[in-house]
């Protein structure tokens, strides 16, 4: 009882000044920027930092971090497997989108397991893989059923699938979040999820291996021997000469032992790409600092 109380009285406010702190050094540096930012940091499971983040922002590809989650269950639902086969028609390959799939096998696959086709949508961010899984389990009115079963929360939407933002980019808002309601997902998946269900446990291998916007969240963590789990999005530019959104949300773990979720959200950005990508890294680096201080001091 009195390590308890010591904790309350004397250790407690330490930390909480310290994230105090941490919130402070994210709006100074994210009132000056051109663009519309989000930012909802959790550490380790309680703690919350967050500067908009019960704003909405469009996901663009971070959605396929749900939609995978929802493919988890609805295999386990279903008593298949990740092994499992899933076939698709040559109509489900467009072309005119972002698919390294497409590029490296053509159109000569029509079927691929649940495994390839979730590394394809979550580690290099396949756009047409992505489409065969949310296909495969009831189209978006099926994602959001599971979603709804699975926990996720409800400030987390999918409204339109990858073609469907393809052939009319702002269908994309459709597919919406709050930061706080991302890091929440992605926390409660790094601290729960990943240890009820095998096939959670692949999909942590994968967003561990995400090869897509690393000059991002994880640029500064690079060289520190941090475990990151994250999945990106890129939108597109718009008619005013912006670019619609640039997004990185995951988890992290620090060889200190300090864990947390992130997510970053910039929206209606007048910087180009690796401007934009810059940003995120920068508010990346202002928490990965501000923590591994914190757990010095």
């Amino acid at each position: 009882m009195l390590f308890i109380l010591l904790y309350l009285f004397f250790i407690s406010p330490v930390f909480a000044d310290g994230n105090k702190a941490i919130e402070v050094a994210l709006q100074e540096y994210i009132q000056e920027k051109d663009a519309r930012i989000g930012v909802a940091v959790i550490i380790n499971g309680k703690d919350t930092v967050s500067v908009n983040g019960k704003r909405d922002f469009p996901m663009m590809s971070v959605m396929k971090f749900p939609l995978a989650l929802t493919v988890a269950h609805w295999v386990d639902a279903n008593g298949m497997s990740m092994n499992d086969t899933v076939t698709f028609s040559e109509n489900a390959l467009k072309e005119d989108t972002y698919s390294p799939m497409l590029k490296k096998y053509g159109k000569s696959r029509n079927s691929m397991t649940v495994r390839e086709l979730l590394e394809w949508s979550l580690v290099e961010s396949d756009n047409n893989a992505s489409d065969i899984l949310l296909n495969r389990i009831g189209g978006i009115s099926g994602a959001t059923q599971i979603m709804r079963k699975i926990g996720v929360p409800d400030d987390i939407e999918i409204g339109a699938s990858e073609d469907d933002m393809h052939r009319e980019p702002y269908l994309s808002y459709l597919n919406r979040t709050t930061p706080l309601a991302m890091a929440q997902l992605f926390d409660r998946f790094d601290t729960e999820m990943r240890n009820t269900l095998l096939l959670y446990s692949e999909i942590a291998n994968m967003v561990e291996q995400c090869r897509t916007g690393i000059d991002r969240l994880v640029a500064p963590l690079s060289s520190s021997n941090t475990t990151i789990g994250h999945k990106t999005g890129t939108g597109f530019p718009t008619s005013d000469g912006r670019i619609s959104a640039i997004n990185d949300c995951g988890y992290v773990n620090l060889p200190n032992g300090e864990r947390y979720s992130i997510a970053v959200f910039v929206a209606d950005s007048g910087y180009d790409m690796a401007e934009t990508s810059a940003i995120i890294a920068e508010i990346s680096r202002i928490v990965w600092i501000r923590l591994t201080e914190q757990k010095k001091d």
